[in-house]
């Protein structure tokens, strides 16, 4: 496969939905190990793609995966599949986490019942899962992410976000570290706006074209979610504003044709494929007990040696898609 720089993988997109299982079935390995795994929103290309490489570890370590999670954005719906996991009695749970207060009662009683419980992609409270999963550190993005803003305003200037919804912990991090990032090296950048889209590109086309009209001085769109990089480029260029640009979290099929127009500067993200991947072995090492306190570092097959930050298993670093190297990557 061709290797990105900073150590990632090019991946190829395959999408799917619904529950599923990986290679093998109950008792397929030593421990007999059902893991559990869920999106967000299992709609979402991003999801599917860490789904393939999920897949992939499942097969690899012969584990049972069970695949499952909401058609949308639900917290409420999160909580209805953790909760049939737990009756289930599935050995692993694993969850990308839409609003970490909503789920941590029911992640809580998981672990009350034997269960281990992994985070990945977005964190609960820590007391609610064993590790988190991060697929980079939230200071790594939003040093990514503020610094192609400041390319573009030359330092100064306004700018806007399009994220997921107001509760997705992720984001919301990340919003905390780049104001951080803001307040010690461009005090002279302002973020005047944050707006939701729901994960959803047709919402955050409609909120960009709100924002554009509330916020005319907006020069800079910064859309950190893979929906809302093709929404809100489409919404700056219908709009014909010449002088804004957008730059964000994106998948680069996605990206490819408003990185080639020029409305979109560039697509910030991880290897998603690799961050499915990862969870599995992540999950299959909690279960087995070779992951625990004091460990920094894990095997994990085709990644080799991941490195591990007290309860946080690190994937890496972003890597910036270009109009110059997006040709490269088909995913």
């Amino acid at each position: 496969m061709r290797r990105l720089g900073g150590g990632l993988t090019l991946l190829a997109l395959v999408l799917g939905a619904g529950a599923c299982r990986g290679g093998g079935g109950a008792g397929g390995t030593e421990q007999g190990q059902t893991i559990a795994m869920m999106p967000k929103n299992k709609g979402n290309p991003y999801f599917a793609s860490c789904r393939t490489g999920a897949e992939e570890a499942a097969k690899e370590l012969k584990a049972r995966l069970l695949w499952d999670g909401p058609t949308e954005t639900d917290p409420a719906k999160q909580n209805e599949v953790v909760e049939a996991w737990i009756t289930r009695g599935v050995d692993v749970i694993a969850v990308s986490v839409e609003n970490k207060e909503a789920i941590s009662t029911v992640l809580r009683k998981a672990r009350s019942r034997g269960i281990k419980v992994i985070t990945w992609d977005a964190d609960t409270e820590p007391d609610a899962r064993d590790y988190f999963v991060n697929q980079a550190t939230p200071r790594g993005i939003a040093e990514t992410l503020a610094g192609h803003a400041a390319r573009l305003l030359g330092g100064k200037g306004e700018f806007a976000v399009i994220t997921a919804s107001l509760t997705a912990a992720n984001q919301n991090e990340w919003l905390r570290q780049i104001r951080l990032v803001l307040a010690e090296r461009y005090p002279e950048m302002k973020l005047v706006d944050v707006r939701p889209s729901d994960d959803d590109r047709k919402r955050a086309f409609e909120e960009t074209q709100t924002l554009l009209k509330v916020h005319p001085q907006v020069k800079v769109v910064m859309a950190i979610c893979s929906p809302a990089v093709p929404g809100a480029s489409e919404a700056v260029k219908q709009s014909g504003r010449t002088d804004v640009h957008v730059t964000g979290l994106g998948l680069p099929n996605d990206a490819r044709p408003y990185l080639k127009d020029g409305v979109l500067d560039s697509a910030v993200l991880w290897n998603t494929k690799d961050l499915g991947y990862l969870t599995v072995y992540t999950a299959h090492a909690v279960a087995s007990g070779a992951l625990k306190p004091g460990v920094s570092s894990l095997p994990a097959g085709r990644l080799g040696a991941v490195k591990v930050e007290g309860d946080q298993v690190i994937l890496g670093t972003p890597f910036t898609f270009t109009k110059d190297n997006v040709d490269q990557f088909h995913f």
